[in-house]
């Protein structure tokens, strides 16, 4: 209970700047304890050191979260994961170094006072000779198990296997025991489930340092969102807002006054699923989404593993996850079901963007083939709503052909493919392509967000009129 806790305080009611300054001084007075630890020796020294290292692993992953920078993020927690397991490796060697030199020599005290029988010098080693000692200790190298010769050998290479199965236990706890402890929450409110045409100027920033343009061409490193003041000029202001329900401002009737509108891109192992992150894609979605909208949105976008999405209850879950790449799909059957159970069981919307090659295409067709296997995809029609305002499918390049396919579970659609692209046409110069195509890919960008977050906010009023 005191995990599920500290991290719903520290989502909800710590602003993520204050978390960044204290865990800052956490880092501070972490180093400076550590210096302080030098004149003891070189052991506790290097004690001091390793404990270090966990604060600074999540300082140096949390700073480019911030500022950002998902991929280098991402790319310092898997680096970080590597450091904390050689680190603590090394200790477990030293420990049962350290320990079994010392029952060695606690064993032949006796027998240099003549407490034992000696025997002859061993030929191996040319260390004296003792009687043959029955130990099951793993920490004693004359244990039974591990033989009359390489004694040593066989010790170190116990301790790397038993230490790595630990470890990756205690990676399994930590998982389980914060299994359900994050949550994703709408913003509450109320309106039509449908973008319309806009007249949209943003006129002024704070500061007067950025003026940003969820229009222009090129749209670099824009400032988070909540320093942007928007001020809109809408032609049908006043007539409706954009939402899902009977709510006063624009959001969705199963929504709650914390909710905000998240961007989440899926992490999986083969391929390059951060493509086009650096370049500020996932950013610029979210900035035209809160622009065109003006629902509540993160101020950044967010990346999770198929894995994590185990992490969000029913009733809690994104209601649209997005995933790219153009690399090997690598998933096996826990995966799977992962999916399968985000898809179907909680309602959640997979949006799929082909980044740069046909054997991508494939290779996402024979994922859904065993996420999916009874649901069979279908070419989704221009007039469907997740087309809305679209004259045509925004095609940066034809990787996967120019038609868009759809799964379709329970009269909704659960899963989107874009043959080709359409997050080049959100990053950063929007990949040269005419304005007419990055504007459409922005506006099917905002559609999707729309139609999956009012499907899953008209399912869980449902849900819980039903409880």
């Amino acid at each position: 209970m005191a995990v599920v806790w500290l991290d719903r305080f520290s989502l909800y009611l710590l602003p993520e700047w204050l978390l960044l300054v204290l865990l800052t001084a956490v880092v501070v007075v972490a180093a400076r304890w550590a210096a302080t630890a030098r004149p003891l020796g070189q052991a506790p020294f290097r004690a001091a050191v390793s404990a270090v290292i966990l604060p600074v692993w999540l300082w140096l992953v949390m700073v480019p979260a911030w500022l950002g920078w998902m991929a280098l993020s991402a790319s310092l927690a898997r680096l970080g994961l590597g450091v904390v397991f050689v680190t603590g490796l090394g200790w477990a060697v030293w420990l049962v170094e350290r320990t079994s030199r010392r029952l060695l020599a606690k064993r032949s005290v006796p027998s240099l006072r003549g407490g034992s029988t000696a025997v002859p010098l061993l030929a191996m080693n040319g260390a004296p000779g003792r009687a043959a000692v029955r130990s099951s200790n793993p920490l004693d190298i004359e244990a039974w198990y591990y033989g009359r010769k390489r004694r040593k050998l066989n010790q170190s290479a116990t301790t790397v296997a038993a230490y790595s199965l630990l470890f990756a236990l205690l990676l399994l706890l930590a998982g389980f025991l914060t299994g359900c402890n994050e949550i994703y929450e709408m913003p509450e409110g109320g309106g039509e489930p449908q973008l319309r045409q806009q007249i949209v100027r943003i006129q002024k920033v704070i500061r007067k340092k950025y003026v940003i343009n969820p229009l222009s061409a090129v749209l670099f490193n824009p400032p988070p969102i909540e320093e942007i003041k928007l001020q809109l000029q809408e032609l049908t202001r006043h007539i409706y807002q954009v939402g899902q329900g009977e709510g006063k401002n624009a959001g969705f009737e199963g929504g709650t006054q914390r909710g905000k509108v998240r961007f989440i891109r899926l992490s999986y192992p083969g391929g390059d699923w951060e493509q086009d992150l650096d370049r500020n894609a996932d950013l610029n979605m979210l900035l035209w989404y809160a622009a065109n909208t003006g629902q509540k949105t993160a101020k950044k976008p967010e990346v999770r593993s198929v894995r994590q999405l185990k992490r969000f209850p029913a009733g809690k879950s994104p209601p649209m996850v997005y995933m790219t790449g153009q690399g090997k799909i690598s998933l096996g059957e826990t995966d799977h079901g992962i999916l399968r159970e985000y898809l179907t069981d909680k309602h959640g919307m997979l949006f799929a963007d082909n980044g740069g090659s046909a054997g991508w295409h494939s290779q996402f067709f024979s994922l859904m083939e065993k996420v999916l296997p009874k649901v069979k995809p279908q070419p989704v029609p221009l007039d469907h709503p997740v087309h809305s305002g679209v004259p045509f499918l925004p095609v940066v390049a034809p990787h996967g052909g120019r038609t868009a396919w759809g799964w379709v579970v329970d009269g909704r659609l659960a899963v989107y493919y874009h043959p080709g692209d359409v997050g080049d046409a959100w990053a950063d110069g929007h990949a040269g392509v005419p304005r007419q195509v990055w504007e459409s890919g922005f506006r099917l960008g905002g559609n999707i967000l729309l139609y999956a977050h009012s499907e899953y906010s008209r399912w869980l009023t449902a849900k819980n009129n039903s409880d």
